[in-house]
């Protein structure tokens, strides 16, 4: 990249604002001049940590012409206020998946910054892994034929690490616990490798952690091709997994966390390991971004597809909760 970097601010000071901005660190497309949150202690902290100016107000921060686009990690259920007030502002931004809680904050948002003249980019990093965009290439290149299934699996432990007093823990929060908190992850890369997904049916538990949410999830994905999928999701497991197996009629890949990418065509009786270098995700989506703002592209998850990722984890808590099959229009059209 060799324009000049996208000044920033960033709003909603949480372990993610710190990923975040450690990636921008690494990155070099886009400088952070300022922070703000409620809490003065935690914009302190942040401000010393990533040397910029702690601003007294988001409002003050938004009226600051040095500052170009806005990094918003607030909780999802007032994304549609803080992008709103960007983009009136005239300021790009960044924003933490879910798009929102509600498919109506989402169009409202997504609304507001094309009406604007913004950039609206979304933060789906999962997709942009280099085992994911290999197998990406071989759909486009044909070595799949026709797509037929899919499983996944997205589990991490929080036993002992759930803090309740986090929105990010609590049923008003985060509607459908760890199916729309990292659920939608593994969701977002089923659609992107195996194509649209058209209805969900979907199963919530909750086993393990305290707290009004679900811990364990559960859906069936139908996709416009015709194909099914699995999703499990869970934050009640003994540790760290991901695995994403995508099954075609002419090959087959394997991915999990532990054992890496293997291959297997038809008729071959032993996969192959596939060799795929660590791909910086996270700095791969904000490069993206800074060149969309410098007028580069576009970015690959804008509003509308983060609308419909969303929709997608609304049928999945509205099948779980109704106990029936949901279609997406039925999500997308109220």
């Amino acid at each position: 990249m060799t324009f000049e970097p996208v000044r920033v601010g960033c709003v909603g000071m949480g372990w993610w604002s710190d990923v975040l901005a450690d990636a921008i660190t690494r990155s070099g497309t886009i400088a952070i001049v300022s922070c703000y949150t409620r809490s003065d202690r935690k914009r302190s902290a942040f401000a010393a940590k990533y040397g910029c100016q702690a601003a007294p107000s988001y409002d003050a921060m938004l009226a600051d012409d040095n500052i170009e686009a806005i990094i918003n990690t607030t909780p999802n259920d007032v994304h549609l206020e803080t992008t709103r007030a960007a983009a009136a502002a005239g300021k790009h931004v960044f924003l933490d998946k879910p798009i929102a809680n509600t498919v109506a904050d989402a169009r409202g948002l997504t609304e507001a910054c094309r009406s604007a003249g913004v950039i609206l980019a979304l933060g789906y990093q999962r997709r942009r892994e280099s085992q994911f965009r290999w197998i990406r290439e071989q759909i486009d290149a044909g070595e799949f034929g026709r797509l037929v299934n899919a499983e996944a699996n997205i589990s991490r432990d929080r036993l002992g690490k759930v803090d309740l007093s986090s929105w990010r823990y609590t049923a008003a929060g985060m509607p459908g616990g760890v199916m729309l908190q990292i659920g939608i992850h593994y969701t977002d890369v089923l659609e992107y490798l195996m194509g649209p997904i058209t209805a969900v049916s979907g199963r919530l538990a909750q086993l393990v952690l305290p707290g009004d949410n679900p811990d364990v999830a559960s859906l069936i994905l139908e996709h416009e091709n015709g194909a099914l999928s699995t999703l499990n999701a869970s934050y009640a497991s003994a540790s760290e997994y991901y695995l994403m197996n995508i099954y075609g009629k002419e090959a087959s890949a394997y991915y999990d966390l532990h054992q890496g990418l293997r291959f297997l065509k038809r008729a071959s009786t032993q996969s192959v390991a596939v060799d795929c270098p660590d791909q910086d995700a996270i700095v791969s989506e904000l490069d993206e971004f800074a060149a969309a703002v410098r007028g580069t592209g576009r970015p690959e998850m804008d509003g509308e597809r983060g609308t419909a990722s969303l929709a997608v984890l609304l049928a999945g808590i509205t099948s779980a909760r109704e106990g029936r099959r949901v279609e997406i229009a039925e999500i997308l059209n109220g």
